[in-house]
């Protein structure tokens, strides 16, 4: 069956090698960024569909959605990976009590409040077969000294996934590879392509996606 799926956040780092990875796969992807040139380019190489989208407005991902679902042979979206994040200063050393209004809101909105939205805007495009895969990390439930708002908005959108796996029919889960080598926290880590599978497989095992937290153990265990 023809999978259509949409990504933001993906004009780079993990959201693109999760878009590229569903390509592999025959899916149609459709791709949203405040990037549109990078997206633009990429959905031509992978013959899918983008559209310019600021998560923070709920009506970009409102028409992203619609977009979106009428990327494939089959109208609808059957996965959604909300990718799109921000990080404002430099990673593990950005104190809560350090962090200026504007930082917290941007944040928030952006890392949270854009999950909120994609999930919401997406669901009347989806039949109760859907997967929506959110990624995190452990920051989100483990304290860490210096990642302030940040981690606060990643336990926050993991706060979302949870309450929108307990009303929808649809799998709602999180996904997390552990730490990833992009621009976003310039931490190192393993290579976005290295861990895209992950999004992949998780979006094939519904029922231990579903309200609950896929890691990379999970992921070998399972491919082993």
């Amino acid at each position: 069956m023809a999978t259509t799926v949409a990504v933001t956040g993906a004009s780079g780092g993990l959201g693109e090698a999760i878009a590229r990875a569903f390509a592999d796969d025959g899916a149609t992807v459709a791709l949203g960024s405040r990037d549109s040139d990078a997206i633009a380019a990429l959905a031509d190489e992978l013959g899918g569909v983008s559209l310019r989208t600021d998560v923070r407005d709920e009506f970009d991902v409102e028409r992203f959605m619609e977009h979106a679902s009428k990327a494939g042979e089959e109208s609808g979206i059957d996965v959604v990976v909300p990718c799109a994040a921000v990080y404002h200063g430099d990673a593990g050393a950005t104190p809560l009590g350090e962090t200026a209004y504007s930082a917290f809101d941007d944040t928030m909105r952006t890392n949270a409040r854009g999950v909120f939205a994609a999930v919401r805007e997406a669901l009347p495009h989806m039949d109760a077969d859907g997967r929506v895969l959110v990624p995190t990390g452990s920051v989100a439930r483990e304290a860490q000294p210096g990642y302030g708002v940040y981690a606060a908005s990643k336990a926050a959108a993991e706060g979302v996934v949870r309450q929108f796996a307990a009303d929808c029919e649809q799998a709602v889960g999180l996904v997390d590879p552990g730490a990833v080598d992009t621009d976003l926290h310039g931490m190192g880590g393993r290579a976005p392509d290295e861990v895209a599978p992950l999004f992949t497989w998780a979006a094939s095992v519904p029922e231990e996606l579903d309200g609950g937290v896929l890691g990379l153990a999970e992921w070998k265990r399972s491919t082993a």
